[in-house]
């Protein structure tokens, strides 16, 4: 069963120092793999001289997608705890990118360890998150004499309206919480006086 998860509202950067190495980590919330190494490439253009630009990132409301890498670093050592954070702390649809700069002193691997997973979890401690919770793709099938009405008491409610189609039937798809499923079902019932037919589709996840 899909889960609710945290994803940061709009990107932070949070600084700490380790023994006199900085580690800036920078979070964002992303919706791909493409948009995550985006995110990636372009810390890494703006600190050019940095030592190290290591990452983490989960990506779909069922953390299908999981990635770590240590850029450099003693393996398991950067990309790993950073992954390990998000996931501990509940977040997806989120990377994390922790840009060191070496300050002469080594810090063994389980400094490393420490210091990539603190940065990871100090920058989470530090941003807006937003809980995304799940819900479906719920499809209105009624017919076009009722549907001027009915697409305008969805745009007024609470429901998440997401497309209109016109065919033989007028169909509404409307992001609906699982646990408003219910609800939802009676509401078009009493709104349409039964003329319309609902459909639950796909399960996506929406901001709660």
């Amino acid at each position: 069963m899909a889960t609710p998860y945290l994803t940061p509202r709009r990107p932070a950067e949070h600084e700490i120092e380790v023994r006199r190495s900085r580690f800036v980590c920078a979070v964002a919330s992303v919706a791909s793999e493409g948009e995550a190494r985006a995110f990636v490439e372009g810390r890494r253009r703006l600190q050019p001289g940095a030592s190290h630009h290591c990452s983490a990132y989960v990506i779909g409301g069922d953390r299908h997608l999981q990635r770590g890498d240590d850029d450099g670093e003693p393996g398991g050592t950067a990309g790993t705890p950073m992954l390990e954070t998000l996931l501990r702390r509940g977040y997806s649809d989120t990377v994390a990118v922790v840009t060191r700069h070496f300050g002469g002193v080594l810090l063994g691997a389980g400094g490393l360890v420490r210091a990539y997973g603190r940065a990871v979890g100090e920058a989470l401690d530090s941003v807006a998150a937003v809980e995304m919770v799940p819900a479906r793709v719920v499809t209105v099938r009624i017919g076009h004499a009722y549907a001027g009405r009915l697409e305008n008491d969805l745009h007024a409610s609470p429901y998440d309206v997401r497309e209109v189609g016109y065919g033989a039937f007028v169909t509404i798809e409307a992001g609906v919480r699982e646990q408003d499923l219910d609800g939802f079902r009676a509401w078009i019932a009493t709104v349409t006086a039964g003329r319309a037919e609902v459909v639950p589709g796909e399960t996506v996840f929406v901001a709660a």
